[in-house]
């Protein structure tokens, strides 16, 4: 095998000047040998440049170059000249490298798979050798563009005066909404550290010690169940702030946004970005992250239906919920029938009893419940709704008709390819303090219990909480949720109060959360802030269809890592040092 000695890399392969000798290195990712004359792309994270020797190329370094295949890892000195057949697709395609040095630093087996950007390959292959699949330039462009996310988002907090802290990894076991990842300590036998699901209480104990303006890329912790869009360890932009109120917080996230979007893809967001409480969003998307890229909105006709024949429509009513519709305009020749099935049983994989329709492409519309009631009715439904010759009409009649709607809107929309490209920034407002969890038949806080309250609302903690909004507020992207944020409860005796409204005794209050009471007692600054999820923008950003796109090594649905094959076992000397024992690895 060949070294480096005497060679220095003078520049990446797709940066290679219109002439003058270079030196590169890089992977192999296709030979031509034509006889007398061979060609290898060579490939490094920047792009592809090409390799030229012929006839009047050094025999021994000829013969070397023969001898090569796809991933050995190669350094390449020569002379840059203009390509004869010149290459539109890549960066470098009108000029070539003629080699006069070349060394093979390393040789490389058949790869289970090709390594190239457009690929069919199982995904689970792919994981397994997650280090080659980085070896692809979609995911090598995906990472370098997250980290120039990163890197923006520091440089302007840093400019706006924020403090870069890093918060313990191991912390106490708190209740923040989700499952802990628990570390047993071996000093402190039979006691557990858990991993954060967020810096939520540092950072507010950061106010507390005066550094008004905290900035961190936090590492946080999940044990719940995974989808697209969500892994158990996540990298969220954490900032906290004092002296300030929502404005204040929600004016550094755009600028923020502004920021990144300019510099990183030089896209213009404007300024201010808009505002929807989170009433309105359920009313009008049944979303508290509506993707407002299509329309489609959802109006309520329960009034319209309120004493008509169909016992679904009145005894969903009588019950205490409502009759709600959307319409998928134009749809009606792309919405067969067998589409409409299709669509009733996902609506009722999601908790709805069913799913009425209105389809019309003949001259009179195809009512599926139109037995029960009379043609004013219809027409007052059609007129309501705004349905004219070619809309289908979905209706959903229930207590969650808002939430299963929502998703509907979003199902039919993908089906009829009609959400538009680019990226839509929405602030969500005025969330609801609490929500009734019909299991436990009691009120549970929907953010962290130190959210704060809006004012007029204080005085229904005891007698309506379902009426008590929040100073919280989310940054929505093209139907993500990227951010989530609050202003923080300061004053002790609002503190104890929510703690009680939440049935929190004096003796759970201090073994979950004393060190923070005891430190609110020392005064605390007027303070909130949010967590902006750094891998949903970057996957957005690079439009990605996975969390797993825009990480190195990340997790698969069951929360394992194949290539290592994480978690796995460990020897019983381990687990005898932690007090542990198995006792049904199932």
């Amino acid at each position: 095998m060949d070294t480096m000695k005497g060679l220095k890399r003078t520049c990446y392969c797709a940066d290679i000047p219109h002439s003058g000798e270079v030196t590169v290195g890089g992977y192999v990712q296709k030979i031509r040998d034509m006889g007398t004359l061979i060609f290898i792309d060579l490939r490094d994270r920047s792009g592809i440049v090409q390799l030229a020797f012929d006839e009047g190329t050094d025999r021994e370094i000829f013969e070397k170059a023969s001898k090569c295949r796809g991933e050995f890892v190669l350094m390449a000195k020569g002379q840059v000249r203009e390509r004869e057949s010149k290459n539109k697709d890549i960066k470098t395609g009108d000029y070539e490298i003629y080699v006069s040095d070349l060394r093979i630093l390393a040789k490389s087996e058949t790869p289970p798979f090709e390594i190239t950007d457009k690929t069919n390959v199982n995904e689970e292959l792919r994981l397994k050798y997650r280090y080659l699949d980085l070896r692809r330039g979609v995911l090598q462009n995906n990472l370098i563009l997250r980290s120039k996310i990163a890197k923006t988002a520091r440089d302007y907090f840093h400019e706006n005066g924020f403090i870069e802290i890093e918060t313990p990894m191991m912390i106490k076991s708190t209740p923040e909404g989700a499952r802990d990842y628990l570390v047993p300590s071996r000093i402190h036998n039979g006691k557990f550290y858990a991993l954060p699901q967020s810096p939520q209480m540092y950072k507010q104990l950061l106010m507390i010690a005066g550094f008004d303006r905290y900035i961190q890329l936090a590492r946080c912790f999940r044990d719940e169940d995974l989808r697209a869009d969500r892994q158990p360890e996540f990298t969220q932009i954490d900032l906290e702030m004092s002296f300030v109120d929502v404005e204040d917080i929600l004016e550094i996230g755009e600028g923020l946004v502004k920021r990144l979007f300019k510099e990183v893809l030089d896209v213009d967001i404007q300024l201010p970005i808009p505002r929807m409480t989170y009433k309105e969003a359920m009313e009008r998307y049944g979303s508290d992250k509506p993707d407002t890229r299509f329309a489609m909105e959802i109006t309520d006709i329960s009034d319209i239906v309120s004493g008509c024949g169909f016992g679904v429509f009145t005894g969903a009513i009588e019950a205490g919920g409502s009759v709600r519709a959307i319409v998928a305009k134009n749809a009606a020749s792309t919405l067969t029938r067998k589409e409409i099935d299709k669509l009733t049983e996902y609506v009722k994989g999601i908790g709805a009893k069913g799913l009425a329709y209105i389809r019309w492409i003949d001259e009179a519309p195809n009512c599926s419940f139109a037995k029960f009631i009379t043609g004013d009715e219809l027409e007052a439904i059609l007129s309501r709704v705004g349905a004219e010759k070619g809309d289908v009409v979905f209706i959903v009649a229930d207590k969650k008709a808002l939430p299963i709607l929502g998703a509907l809107r979003l199902s039919v929309a993908k089906k009829l390819d009609i959400i538009k490209d680019g990226y839509n920034f929405l602030w969500i407002t005025e969330f609801p303090f609490f929500e009734y969890d019909d299991e436990t038949e009691s009120w549970v806080a929907m953010h962290h219990p130190f959210t704060m309250p809006m004012d007029e609302c204080v005085q229904y903690l005891d007698s309506d909480p379902g009426r008590v909004t929040a100073k919280a507020y989310d940054l929505v992207l093209n139907g993500v949720e990227l951010s989530s944020g609050s202003m923080r409860i300061t004053d002790s005796a609002l503190q104890q109060k929510m703690f009680e409204a939440l049935g929190m005794t004096d003796e759970e209050i201090s073994a979950k959360f004393g060190f923070l009471v005891e430190a609110y007692k020392y005064g605390a600054a007027p303070h909130g802030g949010m967590g902006i999820g750094l891998d949903r923008l970057a996957m957005i950003m690079c439009g990605a269809d996975s969390l797993r796109d825009v990480l190195a090594f990340p997790k698969v649905q069951n929360a394992s890592e194949l290539m290592s094959s994480a978690p796995g076992d460990v020897d019983d000397v381990q687990l005898r040092e932690l007090g542990i024992s198995i006792t049904d690895k199932k």
